[in-house]
């Protein structure tokens, strides 16, 4: 059986993505996003709703007739919305509240990897600050402090300061406090039906707001895929090291891992290295992978979540590069500026992935977030994927708006090593 109607929920960027790749699957006639945002309202159709009520969300889904329900933000899913949606027997892709705690608490994570063997950094849980600043002396700089809980990308501090990583941990609570790995960063996407998985090319995101990784951690400025610098075989590698074993651990625990599985790591000098578990398609990695993906993505999403994900038959992509370039509010990421007019953007424009967006009074299109639009270029090569997207956002007027100048340059040029 195929879904020929689709529910994705959410409002971003990876949302837009998402619900736009499935409007392109042969087998889908029909999609709808909740709460959705402008940019989808020009192929799907929005409906209000409230995302983190796993009823809401549920009975949306039923009164629409769905067959496949698709949870974008990790929020919903931590609350629960997956287990509501299955509950009133619809298919959905997205993990139970109890396997989206991989995501939700970074100890559990830790401790999952533990049972499972994963290579991953060492780690101390804290609680006072006594036990921080204890785990920061064991380790050393530069120091690494994690909000256990949720924090949308915003909740870890890299610094060598020491005050300031104690007033980190001293602020969030209940940290996790582990050793720095050195290497460059990797994102690679699984997706999960609680037994078989089947993994996305590589990608890299950019975490920090500023040029040459300055300035503090966002939600992500940018990413690009596949990764012309890693290792042939590292998809293999992660599935085997990392991604297979922990949805063996999960099922182990009665708890199987439904969904997708997003691996950060770092290729550090002693290996491959779990950085974090993210529970869902990670933003902005999403835009451009989903821009090169060429295997039907709703009917892959549905196999999965039904149990019927076929690990012989590996994900297709197409040719060449993608980049995805997030233009951000002014402000962003402390204090963004929401309500300013987006000059330059037609509804013909490719590439264009709305996330922060609404509409004001007079309808037109303006700044609602602190991410507001992802720009994604392709092209057969890195350079000229990197050139499309930047061309594009010369078109594109947001006051106060900026971008990095900088998404996967150095990998076009060939600076970096292992």
């Amino acid at each position: 059986m195929q879904p020929k109607s689709v529910l994705v929920v959410g409002s971003g960027g990876r949302e837009h993505a998402l619900a736009l790749a499935i409007s392109h699957d042969p087998a889908v006639a029909s999609v709808h996003v909740a709460p959705g945002n402008p940019g989808t309202e020009s192929f799907a159709t929005n409906h209000p709703v409230d995302q983190n009520d796993p009823a809401a969300v549920a009975a949306l889904a039923t009164q629409l007739g769905v067959e496949l329900v698709v949870v974008g933000p990790e929020a919903p899913l931590v609350a629960g919305v997956a287990d509501a949606v299955r509950a009133a027997g619809i298919a959905c892709f997205g993990p139970s509240k109890e396997a989206a705690r991989l995501e939700g608490s970074k100890a559990f994570a830790k401790e999952v990897m533990a049972a499972a063997h994963v290579p991953t950094a060492a780690s101390r849980v804290c609680t006072t600050p006594e036990q921080a600043a204890a785990a920061l002396d064991e380790f050393g700089a530069p120091y690494v402090v994690k909000d256990d809980g949720l924090a949308a990308g915003k909740g870890v501090v890299v610094t060598s300061d020491r005050a300031e990583a104690l007033a980190h941990a001293a602020a969030c609570g209940r940290v996790v406090i582990e050793e720095y790995l050195d290497g460059p960063e990797v994102s690679l996407f699984a997706i999960c039906d609680g037994q078989n998985v089947l993994p996305f090319d590589p990608a890299q995101d950019f975490k920090r707001v500023g040029d040459d990784d300055r300035g503090p951690n966002t939600g992500g400025m940018g990413a690009y895929t596949p990764l012309p610098w890693a290792p042939a075989d590292i998809k293999q590698q992660v599935v085997d090291t990392v991604i297979q074993p922990t949805v063996d651990e999960m099922a182990r625990r009665g708890t199987p891992f439904v969904g997708l599985l997003y691996a950060g790591l770092a290729l550090t000098s002693k290996g491959l290295r779990v950085v974090e578990f993210n529970v869902r398609f990670g933003d902005p990695e999403t835009q451009p992978l989903l821009a090169r993906l060429s295997t039907p993505l709703g009917q892959v999403l549905y196999a999965a979540a039904t149990g019927q994900l076929d690990p012989e038959v590996p994900l297709r992509f197409g040719s060449g590069f993608a980049v995805g370039v997030v233009l951000a509010a002014h402000g962003y990421p402390d204090n963004p500026r929401k309500g300013d007019v987006i000059v330059g953007l037609t509804p013909d424009v490719k590439g264009v992935i709305h996330a922060g967006t609404a509409r004001n009074e007079k309808g037109q299109l303006v700044s609602a977030g602190g991410r507001v639009l992802t720009v994604v270029g392709t092209g057969d090569s890195l350079p000229q994927a990197r050139s499309n997207a930047y061309h594009r956002l010369e078109d594109i007027h947001l006051p106060g708006g900026f971008f990095r100048s900088d998404i996967a340059l150095r990998a076009a040029r060939g600076r970096i090593t292992l």
